[in-house]
């Protein structure tokens, strides 16, 4: 099992970023999916999660402002953010809960 996260960097607020994270040796789409991020300082925390079933859970903290899919033939999941906010600079993780397996994590950064 791996995860590889891609699509990090440094972003002005209220900007947009679009994270990937692709899977390998095994099927993404048969298990839970999870994005979560570690800010400085700060505890880590789920963002998204988005279920074999394709159902999907936004944390109130980012409700309306990310979201979470997946595409099948890539083996991939994403994360789309928008208006990006200075608090959601942190390092984001590609995690399939099933095993607790988790990726390098990707950088993000939100300043002006």
């Amino acid at each position: 099992v791996q995860l590889v996260e891609s699509g990090g960097g440094l972003v002005q607020p209220g900007g947009s970023l679009r994270l990937s994270c692709v899977g390998s040796g095994f099927a993404l789409s048969l298990y839970a999916m999870r994005w979560s991020r570690q800010g400085p300082g700060k505890e880590r925390e789920t963002v998204a999660t988005i279920f074999s079933d394709g159902r999907t859970l936004i944390e109130d903290s980012v409700s309306g402002r990310f979201d979470i899919s997946r595409d099948v033939e890539e083996n991939a999941i994403y994360l789309e953010m928008n208006n990006l906010k200075t608090e959601d600079t942190a390092v984001y993780y590609c995690v399939r809960l099933r095993g607790n397996y988790w990726g390098q994590g990707t950088q993000v950064t939100v300043s002006s």
